[in-house]
């Protein structure tokens, strides 16, 4: 039997395990030279049960590298279901449940907690965290400044034990609460996922703004015309004369023409030839020419 705390895991199999079974210790420190004569047992022919004391094995847990060991020695993996801190707190969070995400623990650096969460400020899924009572205050100011301190967020910890509880609460109060009272056992954090962003449909109406904008600042029709093909360029795609296009800040277009023609940039004002493979030109739709006469 292999196990993390000796301890502990004494104490949890005495009474259900009838036949006197080997302790075998593997944990973080361990983990590569044992885990590497572990495969070898198995290997041999004999048979063992992978045990925590907290949480299910292999879930941010040293033994996730043991079953990859054993998967590319070829020995069968077995997975006997029970309790798991992440669906256990998920479940009672009040989150949404329909889709998340599970990150693990954060990591020990500043940097890398940040980098990591950065690349988490869009996700819209559910997200849940693994965290420990030393480094929890230090990981909900990281989240607050990437998420902002509204952001809800449900704290399990003590899941199943004695002290069970669930605050349900923003990052701001969390820091709140827990400034004032110092965070004791391990905790899972479910924190909701961002809001969808309803992105504004760029209309006619937008490009007209556009030349008339430039117009009115001096620069002449053709000119300014001029600079909105020049920005619609730096868009390459493949289209045939006479489709419509919606492009992002500029509206409704028809393709004209696919042949060289020449760009002019609108903050040097130099002359840009761009070749037909890397271009479209455009024309605007009609409703667009009546706007910018109006």
């Amino acid at each position: 039997m292999i196990h993390r705390n000796f301890y502990r895991v004494f104490r949890l199999t005495a009474h259900s395990v009838r036949n006197p079974v080997a302790l075998v210790s593997y944990h973080e420190h361990n983990k590569r030279e044992r885990g590497a004569q572990l495969v070898e047992r198995l290997r041999a022919g004999e048979s063992c049960a992978l045990v925590s004391d907290a949480g299910t094995p292999a879930i941010s847990d040293p033994g996730e590298d043991l079953v990859k060991q054993c998967a590319e020695a070829g020995v069968t993996v077995c997975a006997i279901p029970g309790p798991c801190a992440a669906i256990t707190a998920l479940s009672i969070s009040g989150q949404a449940t329909g889709r998340f995400c599970f990150e693990g623990f954060l990591s020990t650096s500043k940097k890398s907690r940040r980098e990591h969460l950065d690349s988490l400020k869009k996700e819209q899924r559910t997200m849940i965290f693994y965290e420990a009572p030393h480094k929890l205050l230090s990981t909900l100011e990281d989240m607050a400044e990437v998420f902002g301190e509204d952001r809800p967020i449900s704290l399990c910890r003590e899941l199943t034990k004695l002290h069970e509880e669930v605050v349900r609460t923003t990052l701001g109060g969390a820091i709140a609460k827990y400034t004032e009272n110092a965070p004791k056992g391990e905790f899972v954090l479910v924190l909701a996922g961002a809001q969808p962003v309803q992105e504004e449909v760029p209309t006619d109406a937008d490009a007209a703004a556009y030349v008339s904008k430039l117009m009115a600042g001096g620069m002449t029709r053709k000119d300014a015309e001029r600079c909105l093909n020049a920005a619609i360029d730096l868009i390459t795609v493949s289209l045939i004369k006479g489709e419509k296009v919606q492009l992002s800040g500029f509206g409704t277009y028809e393709v004209k023409a696919r042949k060289d023609r020449v760009g002019r940039n609108p903050v040097t004002r130099e002359s840009v030839k761009i070749p037909a493979k890397n271009a479209v030109t455009f024309k605007p739709s009609g409703s667009l020419k009546e706007k910018v006469e109006k």
